[in-house]
């Protein structure tokens, strides 16, 4: 099979979707790679490297969509990619499919087969594909928001961890599952008083047990998650429903009862928030304010460590595209249900059922 990797489009976007040891052992099994030429630099990754590995260097993303069988990517296509897609390609990437209609017809239109990381799940019911930038994202929401609580950056003025005498800040973290795991774990350490809200109490049993002294875990219901964000400084919105839309959990009459140059951090925003004033922004032009409240809702969070999460990510990629390519995708998915569950859309149709229902779709099963 030929496998190509462009570079990605997306707004600082510093990750990329191999690494020279996926170069390395696609080869090995007989495949051919393309890579674009300076795909890794976001990375560190030399192009010489991946060369060495066995990778052909192409000069342009044209080239390589048009010679691929199929795409290995990080984010999902950006409109200028759209007419680069060919029927039949198999494409294997973060979709997120359920923010975006517009993406989910051109894809529909193209004909190819879309896999999307975010929706392969594995025999104990978790997201192996979609772990690695979640813990990613939990733990910069917290770095990130204790940035824009400083004053130059329009917020509070407020020190997450306080200081003797001066009160910490208050976290709350709205959804208990890996992203806000990892938001409330780094905020209490670094001494905030965090809330942690979730509606699955066998999660929030879970996190009571191994979570600090500082850390308060709540059912979340609307009371609950009004209480606290009178009380925030800073909201992580960390809700996930595996394909689906975020559900909106903080309506824009909220944002009223909230402090004064409070901030959220969306990072639920890859699902299209779970913030009724969320709007994707960008590492370069992160913010903006609604009713005197910060929002970061940066749609690729992990991007801005480009190092970190493109390891990270091409460690669990990797033995899925190995299959792909070994197998071919209809061999791969019937041999393995967890490449099955990520197949969203094939041949013109929405094999996800979150996404047909978010669209008005017709679903048609695996």
């Amino acid at each position: 099979m030929i496998v190509g990797v462009p570079k990605e489009v997306k707004t600082d976007e510093y990750r990329t979707a191999m690494i020279p040891v996926g170069c390395e052992e696609l080869t090995r099994a007989g495949h051919k790679v393309l890579i674009q030429k300076g795909l890794g630099q976001g990375s560190g990754i030399a192009d010489e490297a991946y060369a060495k590995a066995g990778a052909e260097i192409v000069d342009d993303a044209a080239t390589v969509w048009k010679r691929a069988e199929m795409i290995v990517k990080v984010k999902e296509p950006l409109a200028q990619e759209w007419p680069l897609m060919q029927d039949g390609q198999t494409i294997f990437t973060y979709f997120h499919f359920a923010a975006s209609e517009e993406l989910t017809k051109a894809v529909i239109k193209s004909g190819v087969t879309a896999i999307a990381y975010e929706t392969i799940k594995d025999a104990r019911g978790t997201l192996p594909l979609l772990t690695p930038m979640s813990e990613v994202a939990g733990r910069m929401s917290i770095q990130e928001g204790a940035k824009y609580l400083e004053r130059p950056f329009e917020g509070r003025g407020i020190l997450l961890g306080g200081v003797p005498g001066v009160a910490p800040a208050t976290v709350v973290v709205l959804g208990g599952g890996i992203v806000g795991a990892n938001a409330a774990k780094v905020s209490a350490g670094l001494g905030a008083l965090t809330y942690i809200l979730d509606v699955n109490l066998d999660r929030l049993r879970y996190l009571d047990d191994v979570m600090p002294d500082n850390v308060i875990t709540l059912y979340s219901d609307r009371h609950n998650i009004l209480d606290c964000i009178r009380r925030a400084d800073l909201v992580i919105g960390a809700v996930l429903i595996p394909g689906a839309k975020a559900p909106r959990l903080i309506r824009r009459e909220d944002l009223s009862q909230m402090n004064p140059r409070a901030v959220i951090v969306d990072v639920a925003i890859d699902q299209g928030g779970c913030v009724e004033t969320a709007k994707p922004t960008t590492h370069s032009n992160p913010t903006y304010l609604v009713d005197d409240v910060v929002h970061y809702c940066v749609a690729n969070m992990p991007g801005a460590v480009g190092r970190t999460s493109t390891y990270a990510l091409c460690n669990v990629t990797l033995p899925y595209a190995l299959q792909l390519a070994n197998k071919g995708p209809d061999k791969a998915m019937k041999d393995n249900a967890a490449l099955l569950q990520g197949l969203n859309i094939r041949k013109g149709k929405v094999t996800n059922q979150p996404v047909a229902e978010t669209f008005g779709l017709e679903y048609v099963p695996a």
